[in-house]
């Protein structure tokens, strides 16, 4: 059951002293409803308890050094579980006084936040900064044509994009309706029946997704799976090659090229550190402080750098090197080990 906390009245200066700290509780609760047989004769009850949940709301803001910004800001905010019983080592009890599903929507009178994804160029280096734990910030609201900026954010427990749409494939809510609909919906078809008629008993919403997946025709699921569109051809000069070929540019060459990254050339062969911070996989963590072989340095029609590496660490690292399997890094999550010497 869907709970919410509302504070407002927040403001800056007052946060610039301090953090504000407020505490809330959603009541328990304990609903019966009666269950009859097609005659209307009563055959049972069903019994629906909620235990209450105990929390906390920390906001804080910190000045952010920026010459050529001013009143750029950090805003700090973390939620959590403060009431007895959420750590029991047994799980089913513990989840009974669990936050699940946790979501903070933010939203600034008379300001604006900046994206964590894709920050301005003047603001890369504060995004980059900024640490989230359990929790995936992003911008939501009327999308900027530029600017990357917003009046409401939203930390949202699983991974999203800035500005998330409903895919248009989706049929209906999936407690997601974004992206991963499909993968969804097969786990649900893979429920037992006792499974699916604990989910129904749970509350009309949970019976409405199982009875969907459970209709789904193989139309509706091949939807789900993806789709296809045409790509709209490049304006770079191509010199009459097509323009996913590798011979459309000879002036760029993965193999011999480099890059520069703290005043040492980065290139093929080169021994390096990883430090991702643009997140665009949620894998990236798992790379963090590893040390890895620069397969090559790339460049795309954008003009951007992307530094291909193997892990160190990685057993089939020479067969992702062989057939060309490379993970890939902007050159600012790079960190050159020849500088370390």
């Amino acid at each position: 059951v869907e709970g919410e906390v509302d504070v407002t009245g927040l403001r800056v200066h007052d946060l610039l002293d301090s953090p504000r700290v407020t505490s809330f509780e959603i009541p328990g609760s304990d609903e019966q409803e009666p269950l009859y047989d097609d005659a209307g004769s009563p055959v049972g009850r069903l019994r629906r308890r909620r235990w209450p949940l105990v929390g906390s709301l920390e906001v804080a803001c910190t000045p952010l050094p920026d010459a050529t910004r001013d009143g750029c800001l950090a805003v700090q905010v973390r939620v959590r579980n403060t009431g007895s019983g959420a750590a029991d080592a047994d799980r089913d009890a513990a989840l009974r006084r669990s936050f699940l599903g946790a979501h903070l929507l933010l939203f600034a009178r008379g300001g604006q936040f900046l994206s964590l994804l894709e920050p301005p160029d003047w603001a890369v280096a504060l995004a980059e900064g900024r640490d989230n734990y359990r929790c995936w910030p992003v911008l939501i609201g009327e999308k900027e044509a530029e600017g990357g900026t917003s009046e409401t954010v939203l930390a949202s427990p699983i991974i999203l994009y800035d500005w998330p749409e409903i895919a248009a494939a989706s049929a209906g809510e999936l407690f997601d309706s974004t992206e991963i609909d499909e993968i969804l919906t097969l786990r649900v078809m893979t429920m037992t029946d006792e499974e699916k008629r604990q989910a129904r008993a749970t509350d009309p919403r949970a019976g409405a997704i199982v009875d969907r997946c459970e209709s789904i025709t193989p139309r509706e699921l091949e939807r789900l799976h993806g789709g296809s569109s045409e790509v709209s051809p490049t304006t770079f000069p191509t010199g009459g090659a097509p323009w996913w070929d590798p011979e459309a540019d000879a002036s760029v060459s993965p193999g011999t090229d480099s890059v520069e990254i703290s005043g040492v050339a980065v290139a093929k062969g080169s021994a390096v550190r990883l430090h991702p911070s643009r997140r665009a996989d949620a894998q990236d963590m798992f790379f963090a402080g590893q040390t890895a072989k620069v397969a090559g340095v790339h460049h795309d029609v954008d003009g951007n750098v992307h530094v291909a590496v193997v892990l160190d660490d990685d057993p089939a690292a020479d067969l992702h090197e062989w057939y060309g399997r490379f993970l890939y890094f902007d050159p600012a999550e790079i960190e050159p080990l020849e500088a370390l010497r």
